[in-house]
């Protein structure tokens, strides 16, 4: 059985591992007013952060439509027999909802459709392990066993420089129980449950970058890890904390990636995420 792997744009793999690695990818997509651009495809992330400068208003985004899902199954159908399709939180966005009714429109392939529950790269890393898996000839059923395997220890946290974006976005969920001063603050937040929840409220940038990095330690010394550290047009932050956490940890992996126009759309400029799970 011959399987395919596809993800959407927000696992943010860049198109040359995609390449690589013959990982089928469907855009989401930034709206600036009358305009729309396909992550990854129409604008880049250096683009994007650009552009947010030089606008007003903040852009909107978009999943990928039903007939767009289809059309790349059906190209997929020609070459596979089966697809394991991995997308962002199903409470954060309807991609992986609408690859769901996809699936249901189209024969001659099989497709398997995995809830990340995350997003970025951390999602990045089912996709990779997914299409590993698949050159190795694994089933769809043992890829799929793997990825809810790693989900056992897959964890992430980040924390965002203004949560104005979140709020008004409707993507930071539990925010009844932050009010008021909420905005003030830099909360390290997390996924819980598929949805955003804040997870500790703490006063200063530096402070809840150190809660994050304590967090993540605190597991390297259990096992070694497999980490992403995320930023929002702020590589040099994101490196300096990949080179401090490799020199106490080198056992463990590391790798940088960032938060692309849609995910960075609600994050804001600034954010910083980290990501990892056990080797």
């Amino acid at each position: 059985m011959k399987v395919a792997v596809m993800t959407d744009s927000t696992a943010y793999i860049p198109k040359e591992i995609r390449d690589e690695h013959d990982i089928h990818m469907v855009p989401l997509s930034v709206v600036f007013g009358n305009e729309t651009y396909q992550e990854e495809v129409d604008i880049t992330t250096g683009e994007f952060y650009q552009k947010i400068k030089e606008v007003k208003e903040l852009p909107t985004t978009s999943q990928p439509s039903i007939g767009y899902v289809t059309e790349k199954l059906e190209e997929l159908a020609k070459d596979y027999d089966a697809v394991i399709s991995i997308h962002l939180s199903s409470g954060i966005s309807g991609t992986y909802q609408a690859v769901l009714s996809a699936g249901e429109m189209v024969d001659g392939i099989k497709m398997y459709a995995f809830d990340s529950e995350i997003s970025c790269m951390v999602q990045g890393f089912y996709v990779l392990e997914a299409a590993e898996m698949a050159k190795e000839n694994k089933t769809p059923e043992q890829i799929i066993e793997r990825l809810d395997e790693m989900k056992q220890s897959v964890k992430a946290y980040f924390m965002v420089d203004d949560l104005t974006n979140l709020h008004r976005g409707g993507r930071l969920n539990g925010a009844q129980a932050l009010v008021g001063s909420l905005l003030q603050v830099k909360p390290v937040l997390h996924f819980e449950d598929k949805v955003i929840v804040p997870f500790e409220k703490i006063r200063t940038r530096k402070k809840a970058l150190n809660r994050i990095i304590g967090i993540l330690e605190e597991e390297a010394q259990q096992n070694d890890l497999r980490v992403v550290f995320i930023h929002a047009n702020d590589e040099q932050a994101a490196t300096e904390l990949k080179d401090n956490f490799i020199e106490k940890f080198p056992s463990s992996e590391a790798s940088i990636s960032y938060f692309g126009p849609v995910i960075g759309t609600h994050l804001g400029e600034g954010a910083i995420g980290v990501g990892w799970y056990r080797k």
